[in-house]
């Protein structure tokens, strides 16, 4: 397990019609298999945002891949609203499957212990229950008179992010970030990249342990420096605030996203 690979071989793993598990922006996204991704094209994506999603999924959806979104929020932060996303839900160009952060948290739980659903409170009495059919209200077998809502498990077939360090046998550095962890227990796949691979393993130091995943639970990785440009990587570097406003501008209509995202590309290779 923890196969290292090209990105362009790691990219070629998400396909058409897979659920592709990703982090929020302040997390760990994999921008340059982002990059890979879309030169490959795969259709009809479900992606399941780890609870919210930003600029990598409002790339993924500007460009005409995705064909679910399961979501609390999709934001460009400070940059204002995710500008793709926007018309997408304008011109329904993908399926909307409206959640709340707990919700979608509660799901990966179910997804990584091989339950079927899981228990969650404080959505009974919110018109969110009417988007979503698929979350049901039973009775507490447990006690009278307490109806709880139940949620379906999320099994990702990939879970995808970017992390600051690999060793050569597929453990991965995620340090305080568990919801990776959460999204890699769950899925089918785990596809990283990181800043960098090292020779000595990173289960070596009892006192580092608990924030690596190990190599268990790692399909596949790829070396990519900067590889979460122009978001941030938590102690590595911080966002680029200046190009993701620039995107959010350019982003606002389909031609200015088409002529950003020419240039990404080429972008990213020189920051890289």
């Amino acid at each position: 397990m923890g196969q290292i690979v090209s990105i362009e071989a790691l990219a070629a793993q998400i396909r058409d019609g897979m659920m592709v598990a990703v982090p929020s922006d302040t997390s760990g996204v994999a921008m340059a298999a982002t990059v890979a991704i879309i030169a490959n094209r795969p259709r009809n994506l479900h992606l399941v945002c780890i609870p919210i999603s930003g600029l990598q999924a409002d790339m993924l959806i500007g460009e005409g891949l995705v064909g679910t979104v399961e979501t609390s929020a999709i934001s460009l932060g400070e940059a204002g609203g995710a500008p793709r996303f926007a018309e997408g839900i304008r011109s329904s160009a993908f399926v909307m499957k409206d959640a709340t952060c707990p919700a979608i948290l509660a799901g990966l739980v179910a997804g990584q212990k091989g339950v079927p659903f899981m228990p969650i409170r404080g959505i009974i009495g919110s018109d969110i229950l009417s988007a979503r059919d698929d979350w049901k209200v039973i009775d507490n077998p447990f006690a009278p008179d307490d109806p709880i809502v139940v949620v379906p498990a999320i099994r990702p077939d990939v879970a995808l992010f970017h992390a600051p360090e690999a060793d050569r046998f597929g453990n991965v550095r995620i340090g305080r970030q568990t919801e990776l962890a959460a999204m890699a227990y769950a899925a089918r796949t785990t596809l990283v990249t990181v800043e960098r691979i090292v020779e000595t393993s990173l289960l070596a130091d009892e006192n580092a342990t608990a924030g690596v995943l190990p190599a268990l639970y790692v399909s596949a990785i790829a070396e990519a420096k900067n590889g979460a440009w122009p978001l941030s990587l938590a102690g590595e570097y911080n966002t680029d605030t200046a190009e993701v406003a620039r995107y959010a501008k350019m982003a606002r209509s389909a031609e200015g996203f088409a002529a950003y995202m020419q240039g990404f590309a080429r972008k990213f290779e020189a920051v890289a």
